[in-house]
């Protein structure tokens, strides 16, 4: 059985298995809080490096066939590095030079939306598929898209970044990016609180009944079925609904696959609310919620580990 590394480097943990590259297996795997500060940018390379030779024996690691990784962007590609990560404090972190070098393995890079539709794709609800887009909203929105069987990477690896994508002039809130008006700056998990404020001040609800100062307990009072949350909750789904369009009209997908722990955990007050307020110029795919139990970046960056060649993208 041949096998590979695959590594999913988030803002919070980082994940790392030994995978069957035929099944998507996880053997074995590592979960462990992302390496934040210190004195040198390598301290992320060398905490993975470590990691990967704590999960494997020596002899496991010289049949390993490659390594790949998945991490939030910005990335180089060309380069192998994150660029100004937002929870890092270098303005770039060397991935795939050191680790290789370390480890003497063939080591690839890609952001963890791209890879999460490279998992969905060969492992979940997109295997077979074509034109495939996968949507994470969790802490942010992300996305990585499969149009006519090739996966989209753009100049830098850092195509479809759809949570950039702009859907609102109406309440001015303004993304972390700096820009105003984005999908992400409403509709994230980090974000849905403030999307909130904004909305309550220019429909003058001052009658809150419930904690709104968490994603968590916006989707609790909806749950527990608080007039003004299940509002909002539409209000919301216009959002969504302009950003689902978006995707539509941009790349034209057979199916959407949606993800992050706001959909996995509120499916029914994020799904039908999006689904309504899709526009209809274009055909509307087939949308649904991922199965992988949030494992679709993971087992792409074990597709990745194969080598870029095995990608019709290359």
């Amino acid at each position: 059985m041949e096998r590979v590394i695959a590594v999913d480097l988030g803002g919070t943990n980082v994940r790392v298995a030994l995978v069957s590259e035929i099944t998507g297996e996880l053997i074995k795997k590592i979960v462990a809080l992302t390496k934040t500060g210190g004195s040198s940018p390598l301290l992320i390379a060398d905490d993975i490096t470590e990691k990967i030779r704590q999960l494997t024996t020596p002899q496991e690691l010289k049949e390993i066939r490659g390594i790949g990784i998945s991490s939030a962007g910005p990335l180089d590609l060309r380069k192998g590095v994150l660029l100004n990560p937002p929870n890092i404090s270098f303005p770039s972190v060397p991935l795939v030079q050191p680790i290789r070098e370390a480890l003497d393995l063939p080591v690839y890079l890609i952001n963890d939306c791209r890879a999460g539709v490279l998992g969905e794709t060969c492992f979940g609800a997109g295997k077979g598929c074509e034109n495939v887009v996968y949507i994470t909203i969790s802490t942010g929105i992300g996305g990585g898209a499969v149009i006519n069987g090739k996966l989209l990477l753009g100049r830098d690896g850092n195509a479809t970044e759809i949570g950039h994508f702009f859907v609102d002039t109406r309440y001015g809130i303004r993304c972390g990016c700096g820009n105003y008006g984005h999908w992400e700056g409403y509709a994230s998990g980090k974000n849905i609180p403030l999307f909130f404020r904004q909305w309550c001040d220019s429909e003058a609800h001052t009658d809150v009944a419930f904690d709104g100062s968490t994603s968590e307990s916006i989707f609790a009072a909806a749950k527990n079925h608080d007039p003004l949350a299940l509002q909002f909750i539409e209000a919301l789904g216009e959002i969504n609904g302009r950003g689902i369009s978006n995707v539509i009209v941009a790349y034209n997908p057979e199916l959407i696959i949606l993800d992050g722990a706001v959909v996995q955990y509120n499916q029914n007050y994020i799904v039908p609310y999006l689904k309504k307020n899709i526009d209809h110029y274009l055909t509307v795919p087939e949308i649904v919620v991922s199965t992988l139990n949030g494992l679709a970046p993971l087992l792409g960056a074990s597709v990745v580990a194969r080598g870029w060649h095995c990608l019709k993208s290359q």
